[in-house]
């Protein structure tokens, strides 16, 4: 981890509330439709030019669970139209953004940016 990626001194609790909010957006989409997941990253899409190299990540790795999820799903719903395993990969994508969801918010508790954020699993 390079010095750039380290969380800086000054970064305020506000500026980390932020994702902190998102991450519970993402969360609450597994109960609203995933209408909150959509305003998730819109908010990651505005807030990540302007945050520290370190909250970025975050944002970054916000924004990729919001498209990699969209696949998953996408891929989710068509196996559940052909099969009645699709419904059994369903709740595999639950567990997989409530999983990915806590990871996140756990690192940015401890002040660090996530573990892997380019990561297509965890």
């Amino acid at each position: 981890m390079s010095n750039t990626d380290m969380p800086d001194s000054d970064v305020t609790r506000n500026e980390t509330r932020m994702p902190q909010v998102l991450y519970a957006l993402y969360l609450a989409g597994l109960i609203t439709a995933n209408l909150t997941t959509l305003i998730g990253v819109v908010f990651a899409y505005v807030y990540r030019k302007d945050a520290a190299p370190w909250l970025q990540q975050h944002y970054r790795y916000l924004i990729r669970t919001f498209w990699i999820g969209l696949l998953y799903f996408c891929l989710v719903f068509t196996l559940s139209v052909l099969t009645v395993a699709g419904t059994l990969f369903g709740l595999l994508l639950a567990v997989w953004l409530g999983v990915r969801c806590v990871t996140g918010w756990l690192a940015l508790r401890r002040g660090e940016p996530p573990a892997r954020p380019g990561s297509w699993l965890w």
